[in-house]
């Protein structure tokens, strides 16, 4: 049985909460766009419900506490249907027995959780260092990502702190969504409707300025560069190149 939900981590939590009310555990949670054509499966429609979602995660911290609970967050954010089926008997066993040892690296399924964690951990760290902002003409900096995982919900506040007097939007194009700042609050965007595949289809209209500080920027990473001294393959161990499009010192 698929159990298609919208994608989010509310309607992914529905999903456990409607599994629960019709005794229908052996179930695949996924989207419409991820859902693997299959004759012979059955799927239902599951609709997101905050006050459902709020249940299941309330439920979670009481047996696991509040950092437990939050791990399944960051595994769903992997964005992949095998990890939210992985996620998901894991949670409807915590349900079932109050109880899961989440240290148990012993059991291969508790294991691939931490591991699709750690991929999250590594992969946000990477996009608080490689977002690269360029002003427009009405002061808006804008940043085009297209991280391996949906971990863009977790390097909001890191923005938000650091530049809260700017207005910001970081986008993904991977997804079609993404934050805005408006120098108070941080809202949540998307461009439905339109497929975006290359960031260059994103106009942005740069401030005059910003230009001339691009390429303060290139002088600058070139001039500091010692030729003799360049490992390449360390480089591109710290720096992937999947990234380097999004780079101004590497454009």
């Amino acid at each position: 049985m698929n159990y298609i939900f919208d994608g989010s981590y509310c309607g992914y939590l529905c999903c456990v909460f409607e599994a629960f009310e019709r005794k229908e555990f052996d179930i695949i949670p996924t989207t419409q766009q991820l859902m693997v054509a299959n004759i012979f499966s059955e799927k239902r429609q599951i609709s997101s419900c905050s006050k459902k979602a709020s249940r299941i995660v309330t439920g979670m911290e009481k047996i696991i506490g509040k950092h437990n609970a939050k791990l399944f967050y960051h595994n769903f954010l992997v964005d992949n249907s095998l990890e939210w089926t992985n996620g998901f008997r894991l949670i409807v066993e915590l349900f079932k027995s109050q109880h899961l040892d989440m240290q148990n690296y012993g059991r291969p399924d508790l294991l691939r959780l931490h591991q699709s964690i750690k991929k999250i951990s590594r992969e946000r760290h990477r996009m608080k260092a490689f977002i690269r902002f360029v002003k427009s003409h009405d002061n808006l900096y804008t940043a085009i990502v297209e991280p391996d995982f949906n971990v863009i919900p977790l390097v909001i506040d890191f923005f938000r702190n650091r530049f809260a007097d700017q207005q910001w939007l970081i986008y993904d194009i991977r997804r079609n969504y993404g934050f805005y700042y408006n120098g108070r609050t941080v809202h949540e965007v998307s461009h439905h409707g339109q497929d975006i595949q290359d960031p260059n289809c994103i106009e942005v209209d740069l401030d005059p300025k910003e230009k001339e500080f691009q390429h303060l920027w290139k002088t600058y990473f070139k001039s500091t560069t010692i030729e003799s001294r360049k490992n390449l393959k360390l480089h591109l161990r710290h720096v992937p190149k999947r990234y380097w499009k999004y780079l101004v010192e590497k454009i």
